[in-house]
This record gives C-alpha cells, sequence and structure tokens, in this order.
C-alpha cells in the first residue's frame, strides 16, 4: 500500500482557504483569457485542472510551519502557499514536457487534452504534438510568473518580502540545474555516480518542494536564523527522501494506485539511484542491454524490474528513503525549532517511508 503524504488536522481549515483562492485565481485567469480567443480561454481550463488532484504538499509546509512558528499573519500565508502550488503546478508541466508524457496521475495531463484536441480536429500528429508542446510550456511559464507576482503583492514587510522573493528566484534558478542535470545524466551527455544524482534529486525536487516552503512559512513568521537553518536542513534531507521514494514507484510501483508509470524511467533509460547502484552489480550486462529500449515490452519490462529487484538495487534505494527520513527529523531535534512544531512535521517524514512499503 502506498501512502499519500499527509499533514496535521490543525491546517486544514487554512487549507480550505487555499482551495478557494486557487479556485479564485483559476476562475479570474479564465474569465480574463475569454476576451483573448476559445484557445486561451482553454489553455487556463487545462492549466485549473492540471493544478488539481494533488496532496498540496507544498502549501501544507508553508503553514504548518508558519504556525507552528506562531505566525498571525494568516492571509499572507495564504497567499504564500498557493505560490507555491502555482509553481509546483508549473513544474510538472514543464516536467511532462521534457519526459515526453501526456498522462499524470492516471489522466491526461495539459500536453495530452491539447493533443489530443488537435488530433481530433483532423490535425496532423506533428502539428498536434506541437500544439501540445505550446500549451504546456506557456501555461508554465505563465505559472511562475503568477506565482512570483504573489509574493511581490503580499502585504507585509519589505524586507520580508525581499527575502521570500530571494527564496523563490533560488528554488526556480536550482530546480532548474536540477531538471538540466536530470535530463544530462538520462541522454548520457555526462555519466553520474550514486553520489551525483541524489544530488540532482537534492536539486530537481527537495529545494522547491520542501526546504523553500518551511523556509518561506517560517520567514513569514519571523522566525530566527537557527531556526529556518534546521527547518532547511529538514526539507533538504526530507525531500531527497521523498524523490527516492518516487523514482521506486515509478519502477516498483502500482500505477492503479498511483496514477504513475512502471515503464517510463526504464524506457527513457532514467538514470535513477537504482540504476545507479545496478551498474555494480553482476546483473549489470542484463539490465543495461535492455535499458532505455523505447520498444520495450510488457514482459521485458519485467525481466528489468526483476532483476533491479535481485541485484539488491530497489532494497538499497528503500534504505536509503529511511536513513534521509530519520537524518530529517534528527535536524529537528534543536532547541530552535519549537517541539510543537517537530511534532507537527513528523508525520510528512513517516509517510516519505510509508508511501513506499
Amino acid at each position: 500500500m502506498q501512502t499519500q503524504l499527509t499533514s496535521p488536522a490543525d491546517r486544514l481549515d487554512l487549507m480550505d482557504d487555499v482551495e478557494r483562492r486557487l479556485a479564485e485565481f483559476f476562475a479570474d485567469r479564465v474569465a480574463e483569457a475569454s476576451v483573448y480567443g476559445t484557445e486561451y480561454e482553454q489553455l487556463w481550463w487545462a492549466a485549473s485542472r492540471a493544478s488539481g488532484g494533488g496532496k498540496r504538499t507544498r502549501p501544507a509546509l508553508v503553514l504548518v510551519a508558519h504556525r507552528g512558528l506562531d505566525g498571525v499573519d494568516a492571509e499572507a500565508a495564504v497567499d504564500l502557499a498557493v505560490a507555491f502550488e502555482l509553481l509546483h503546478t508549473a513544474f510538472l508541466l514543464h516536467d511532462d514536457i521534457i519526459d515526453g508524457d501526456e498522462v499524470r496521475r492516471g489522466v491526461p495531463n495539459l500536453a495530452g487534452e491539447f493533443g489530443a484536441d488537435a488530433r481530433r480536429r483532423a490535425i496532423g500528429d506533428t502539428k498536434a504534438e506541437q500544439w501540445a508542446r505550446t500549451g504546456a510550456i506557456l501555461a508554465g511559464d505563465l505559472l511562475i510568473h503568477y506565482s512570483q507576482s504573489l509574493v511581490a503583492r503580499l502585504d507585509i514587510d519589505s524586507s520580508t518580502r525581499t527575502a521570500l522573493l530571494d527564496l523563490l528566484d533560488r528554488s526556480v534558478f536550482v530546480t532548474a540545474a536540477g531538471e538540466l542535470a536530470d535530463v544530462s545524466y538520462g541522454i548520457g551527455m555526462s555519466d553520474a555516480l550514486l553520489t551525483d544524482v541524489i544530488a540532482m534529486a537534492e536539486r530537481k525536487t527537495a529545494a522547491y518542494s520542501f526546504e523553500a516552503p518551511l523556509v518561506a512559512g517560517a520567514l513569514l513568521a519571523g522566525a530566527d536564523r537557527a531556526c529556518i537553518d534546521a527547518l532547511g536542513e529538514y526539507g533538504r534531507r526530507l525531500g531527497i527522501a521523498f524523490q527516492l521514494g518516487d523514482d521506486l514507484l515509478g519502477t516498483f510501483g502500482d500505477e492503479a494506485i498511483t496514477g504513475k508509470s512502471v515503464s517510463g524511467d526504464l524506457r527513457g533509460g532514467k538514470r535513477t539511484p537504482i540504476i545507479s547502484y545496478a551498474r555494480g552489480s553482476d546483473d549489470w550486462p542484463q539490465i543495461d542491454r535492455l535499458l532505455g529500449r523505447p520498444d520495450l515490452s510488457g514482459d521485458e519490462v519485467d525481466i528489468l524490474r526483476a532483476a533491479l529487484e535481485r541485484c539488491g538495487a530497489r532494497a538499497f534505494v528503500e534504505s536509503l528513503v529511511a536513513t534521509y527520513a530519520r537524518e530529517a527529523l534528527a535536524a529537528l531535534d534543536v532547541p530552535a525549532v519549537p517541539a510543537g512544531l517537530a511534532v507537527r512535521l513528523e508525520p510528512f517524514a513517516d509517510a516519505c517511508v510509508g508511501r513506499i512499503a
């Protein structure tokens, strides 16, 4: 059973506000877009759907940190939480284009919707793919912009607003570095040791998904540097654990539960930590022969998965997930982090391990 990341019940009231704010944001954009034609309106409807169905982990982390540090500006906290969710949706849209995916969470993503619509209109495959890429790239760009705009418009003191904008800028910068490294390793532009792949996971996922939301909530609450540093370390470790778990689900998960393909990473030759570990095993020649072949049959995918399990790669990465989750919790065990906040953050680390069990 894969366990979703959950969050403490004491922030659910503000999460309702986050959902309302997201709904208002997309409704406003759809209304504005209608002036510029049905296709632009369709783009914003599709972006709204792309934002739905997620676990809202990033907004939850913003709100848990803010509340756990006795933050008082609930309205600013909600807008800040929404900004990180918009940023997350933007990165998903771009990531799907980079990976060539047309499905996410078990349903067509924005690129899949746009491509299918073009084909229904008897547009050829090449032009339909161009239309799909165009929609996803533009929607992602727009959401990154609006994420930054929301933070820039927060009605808070200028020094805190500047610090939050700097944090958001760094998150985008570092995530792009991680995404580029991921593709570089996958297509063979550069070789990668296990340490390189883990560093890539930290940049691609941990920086914007865990570290930055926690630090943002703490900054808004007026936390001191020691607390911010501890929360940042917790977020980095937790983010690596989460990405490692995602890699495991991308190879060994249940598609019916995760909505994520268990063959895409293998067919694409993605250099996950699972593969990095397997390269040093006796099973590597068989794995290398099949890995990265777009035409892999279902039986060949099963052979690959069995070899990766037999050589110990799965067990090794599962142990890494547990280790990073433990280290994340240890980062909270300092005087600078209030005990109540540490308790509220424990379920996130527990869920990182539970989702791969």
